[in-house]
């Protein structure tokens, strides 16, 4: 969040809902690429 911003309660996601069934995903965030991968353990890993 920024200065300013409301603060809004975030609603949990299911990382299915994400995924769908790939084991990562791209996310462009506000013009940066970020990686959102499944490990083999079945852990989540955020990457740039």
């Amino acid at each position: 969040m920024r200065d300013g911003d409301e603060h809004i309660e975030a609603t949990p996601l299911h990382s299915e809902v994400i995924l769908k069934g790939r084991t990562s995903v791209t996310i462009d965030h506000e013009g940066t690429r970020y990686t959102l991968r499944t490990t083999r353990a079945g852990k989540l890993i955020l990457t740039k």
